[in-house]
């Protein structure tokens, strides 16, 4: 290199190796195989970037090398969930398992979790499109409702006190912003406008002699005419006001203003509006109904999204275990109900694996992993096929074979291709270590093959049999007439006769312990053998403490939960089941359709919101991990166990796939794989990607049912 670019290079090697630097945790490799004179920790990849880059041998090295990231944390907790998101088998987790200091995040975060009862110098519009919303969906009934209960309060004469504050709050709910409602420390609370105001400090008010004494609030009998007659309404109108608020997320601020006047404004005596105060403090002031950031607040470390849909769980199991009969909601609706539960459900196992696995060692968090990364599909699985073993109803089992289908091809087309768009609109073109899938994506033709080799064995050996098979002219199969034959539900006779349990049925078995072992070996290649490139140091020094770290699930809470959204999951799984038959029954939908879709994609709705945040934050490795590990536990753990639970317990679970499931899964591996070759990721090929997942959904959508259903 010339001197300038050796003066670069001096000043990038110190400011790696600079020292450590505070509350950072970077993770790199310790040594490399390929070029052991290569000192690849953090501070020393700049000092031999010059020397190594022109030797050959080391090129390969170099490009991998350029690609690792040093992992950053504030504690060991939030280091090991990282790491573990970059380890094979692992699911992989975006929210942050601990909770984070409120300084430390940024403005936007801090105004989604301010209160409203802080006055701030205000210089923006308040007539926006979200205020103007607000009078249209809450401020006109909630303000009416004020006016009404006044008068109500006026008709008691002993509670006409409390008609001149609701009058006056009518008038507040009805355009709320840019003013606040203050307290007086002495008794007393103002109304003002709080943009006027130059500061968000208190101002204290002088307080004039002669102040007049005041019955004890308890003490009177307007208070009990106020509570019985005039807070009731009032808190069933708040309460309306707060729930849907709420559930729309965006205008959660709604939700904290009424929540605020029910909890505190409304309790408080009513001369407190009326008379003169003295030293006050701000009890609400609120500038916007609507803050489109919302998505991104937490209630205990859980998502809002995630937090708002857990009633459902609640809903379903009363509607479906209750109302056997149908009488209040239709099959329909309690299918929808309860497939729609699963998605927090599925949630909840996610940040409870993530939990356990960050404050736990590896090898814990591996059996962690493999225990409870699957168990929502697994739960619907195995309790379709037991209901359709007891109804005597084949037709689930297609139905199961399908959802695994389309769980392999949403993870490996759909997932990929949505993060790859959206990640792509954002950073233009992404890139990527093509090695950092060396451990996953040779695994997919590995698990594919595997699971689709008993069908191709018994379209090798097997018999194929046609039924109502008719000439051209009219004649049966019987006849001697010649001509070209048309036959209907041709199919593989494997049953009658010795191929299946001597040949086809020992191959299953054969491969579904096979499967297992690889996935085996593939967590002992992480955890243990090359567990180095993924040590875990905070400058020189190994990190041994969690650094003041305060997770938001202890182990123990963690555990609870994981059990209880597994039984949870496995009741809603069963309701799924008892109620997807009208669904199935539709003259105009594949059997096929509904299984590769709804079935199969429903409960990886959390992964994919995980896959797409991580795209955004220009990590398309993760995005693409995350799709490729759940197809890798799909073939190699969900299927397996399937089977072996089908050779303790009858169902009638065959592992044989039919074509359409057969030939989308192997190109669908294929083209991945051969997108993935060059590292880099756009748009354009993201749109492949999902443009050939719908194509083949639309093949299945226009595919005839099953021959069993």
């Amino acid at each position: 290199p010339d001197p300038q670019a050796g003066h670069n290079h001096e000043q990038t090697q110190d400011r790696l190796c600079g020292g450590p630097q505070p509350n950072s945790i970077d993770t790199s490799l310790s040594h490399h195989p390929v070029c052991p004179a290569l000192c690849t920790t953090a501070k020393c990849i700049a000092a031999h970037t010059c020397e190594y880059r022109s030797r050959p041998s080391c090129d390969e090295s170099w490009v991998e090398i350029q690609s690792k990231r040093t992992i950053k944390a504030e504690n060991e907790v939030e280091a090991n969930k990282l790491v573990n998101n970059y380890r094979f088998g692992f699911r992989k987790w975006k929210s942050h398992v601990t909770e984070r200091p409120l300084e430390v995040r940024s403005e936007v975060v801090k105004e989604l979790y301010s209160e409203l009862n802080v006055i701030k110098p205000h210089s923006g519009r308040l007539i926006t499109c979200g205020n103007v919303a607000y009078v249209f969906f809450f401020g006109w009934w909630v303000s009416l409702a004020y006016f009404l209960v006044g008068i109500l309060m006026f008709v008691t004469i002993a509670g006409a006190v409390y008609g001149r504050l609701c009058w006056k709050l009518s008038s507040y709910f009805l355009w709320p912003f840019g003013k606040s409602i203050h307290e007086v420390l002495c008794g007393k609370m103002l109304f003002e406008s709080c943009i006027l105001l130059p500061s968000p400090t208190e101002v204290p008010i002088p307080e004039p002699l002669g102040r007049p004494l005041r019955t004890p609030y308890w003490h009177r009998f307007s208070t009990y005419v106020w509570l019985l007659l005039g807070y009731p309404p009032l808190v069933v109108i708040h309460s309306l006001a707060c729930f849907f608020s709420w559930i729309l997320v965006f205008t959660i601020p709604v939700s904290k203003m009424n929540a605020r006047t029910l909890g505190v404004i409304l309790l408080l005596a009513p001369e407190d509006v009326s008379n003169q105060g003295y030293e006050t403090r701000a009890l609400l002031c609120c500038y916007h109904a609507v803050n489109l950031y919302y998505y991104k607040y937490t209630v205990d470390g859980i998502n809002v999204f995630a937090v708002n849909l857990l009633p459902l769980v609640i809903v379903a199991l009363v509607i479906g275990y209750i109302d056997r009969e149908n009488q209040y909601a239709s099959s329909e609706v309690k299918f929808a109900i309860a497939i729609g539960s699963i998605i927090p459900l599925s949630y909840y196992i996610g940040m409870g694996i993530a939990s356990i696995s960050a404050q736990s060692n590896f090898a814990v968090g591996a059996v962690v992993n493999a225990s409870f990364g699957s168990i929502t599909e697994l739960t619907f699985y195995i309790t379709a096929l037991v209901r359709g073993h007891q109804a005597a109803n084949p037709c689930l089992q297609e139905v199961v074979k399908a959802a695994l289908t389309g769980t392999l091809l949403g993870c490996i087309l759909f997932i990929p291709g949505v993060c790859m768009i959206i990640g792509g609109l954002r950073h233009s073109e992404q890139t990527f270590n093509s090695r950092s899938t060396g451990v996953s994506s040779p695994l997919l033709f590995i698990s594919v093959g595997g699971v689709f080799a008993p069908t191709l064995f018994s379209k090798a050996y097997g018999n194929l049999v046609c039924e109502a098979c008719t000439n051209s002219t009219g004649g049966n199969s019987t006849s001697n007439s010649s001509g070209p034959f048309v036959c209907h539900n041709c199919h593989y006779d494997l049953n009658n006769g010795t191929l299946f349990h001597n040949h086809v049925e020992p191959l299953v078995y054969t491969v579904s312990a096979l499967l297992p072992i690889a996935y085996i070996i593939g967590l002992i290649f992480t955890l243990k053998t090359h567990s180095h490139i993924y040590d875990i140091h905070v400058g020189e020094e190994q990190v041994t403490g969690h650094h003041g770290a305060v997770v938001h699930w202890s182990r123990w809470r963690s555990m609870v939960i994981l059990i209880m959204a597994t039984v949870l999951t496995s009741a809603c799984a069963d309701l799924v089941t008892e109620n997807i038959q009208p669904i199935l029954n539709q003259p105009n939908i594949s059997q096929y359709f509904i299984g590769v879709t709804v079935l199969a994609m429903v409960p990886e709705i959390p992964e994919i919101v995980n896959g797409i945040q991580f795209a955004l934050q220009n990590n398309i490795s993760l995005s693409l991990e995350v799709g490729i590990c759940i197809a890798v536990q799909v073939c190699m753990l969900q299927i397996p166990i399937l089977v072996f639970f089908n050779a303790f317990y009858d169902v009638g679970f065959v592992l044989l796939f039919s074509d359409l499931h057969l030939w989308a899964s192997i190109f669908s591996v294929i083209l991945v794989n051969y997108i993935f070759m060059d590292g880099k990721s756009d748009y354009f090929q993201g749109t492949a990607l999902v443009v050939v997942y719908l194509i083949l959904l639309a093949m299945y959508y226009f595919a005839p049912s099953p021959a069993s259903c």
